[in-house]
C-alpha cells in the first residue's frame, strides 16, 4: 500500500487518512507532496493523484484508489476487522460514525478562522460567533462520548478509534490558537497529541522544510 500526503505542517486530511493507515497495522510507504507551490497545478494532475481530482490523501492498493479519510478509514476497516476502527457496542458505534461524519461535513468556520498549522502556536485571541458555535458543539461531543463510552480508556470511545482519528486535528487548533475549552478537553486534546501514531506525524511536521506563507500568517 501506498499513501500520497500533502505537508505535514498543514494538512489535516492527509494527517486523517495516515493515522487510519497506522491504525490498521498494514505495511505502507509514504510520498509527501508539497501543495500550492509553483509545481501543484501540474503534479495534480499526475495519475498518481488525478483520480482524486487533485485531493489527498489519497490512498493507493496495488491499482485500486481510495480518497476522502472516512472512506480511506472504511476501506481498511474492511480489511482488517472494523472493530480495529469503530467501538464494538451497537450504541457507541453509532454515535463515532455520527460524530466522526459531522466532523468530516461541518465545522467549516472553526477550519477558516483556525488553520491547520501543527508547528506554531498563537497568541490567545477571540474568534467568531459561529466558529465558537463550532468549538461548543465540538466539546460537547466529546463530553458526550467521553462521560458514556470513553470508559477509563482515556479517547473517545475508549481504546483510539476512527473519531479520535477524525477529531485528531481539531486538538491542534485548540492548543495552537489557545482557545478557552473546559479542562477535560484540553486533558483529552492532550492524549490525542502524545498518541505514538500522532507524535510521529508532528515531530516530521516540525523538521518539514516547506513553508506556505499564506497558512503562517496570524489571522
Amino acid at each position: 500500500m501506498k499513501i500520497i500526503v500533502g505537508n505535514k505542517a498543514y494538512s489535516s486530511w492527509s494527517l486523517r487518512g495516515w493515522l487510519a493507515l497506522k491504525q490498521s497495522g498494514l505495511p505502507f510507504e509514504e510520498e509527501v507532496v508539497s501543495l500550492f507551490d509553483e509545481a501543484w497545478p501540474t503534479r495534480r494532475e499526475q495519475p498518481d493523484i488525478a483520480p482524486s481530482a487533485g485531493k489527498v490523501p489519497i490512498l493507493w492498493d496495488g491499482d485500486v484508489a481510495v480518497w476522502e479519510s472516512l472512506a480511506i478509514i472504511d476501506y481498511l476497516a474492511d480489511k482488517v476487522g472494523a472493530d480495529r476502527f469503530w467501538p464494538a457496542d451497537g450504541a457507541a458505534r453509532g454515535f463515532a460514525r455520527s460524530i466522526a461524519s459531522e466532523m468530516h461535513a461541518g465545522f467549516v468556520n472553526l477550519r477558516q478562522e483556525c488553520p491547520t498549522l501543527f508547528r506554531r502556536t498563537f497568541p490567545a485571541r477571540a474568534i467568531g460567533a459561529e466558529a465558537q458555535a463550532n468549538v461548543d458543539r465540538i466539546v460537547h461531543l466529546w463530553s458526550e462520548a467521553l462521560t458514556r463510552f470513553g470508559g477509563d480508556g482515556g479517547f473517545l470511545f475508549g481504546a483510539f478509534s476512527a473519531a479520535d482519528i477524525m477529531y485528531a486535528p481539531v486538538t491542534t487548533r485548540f492548543t495552537n490558537y489557545n482557545l478557552p475549552v473546559p479542562d477535560f478537553a484540553l486533558d483529552y486534546c492532550r492524549r490525542v497529541q502524545a498518541h505514538p501514531f500522532f507524535k510521529e506525524w508532528l515531530d516530521a511536521a516540525h523538521k518539514e522544510a516547506w513553508v506556505i506563507e499564506k497558512f503562517e500568517q496570524e489571522k
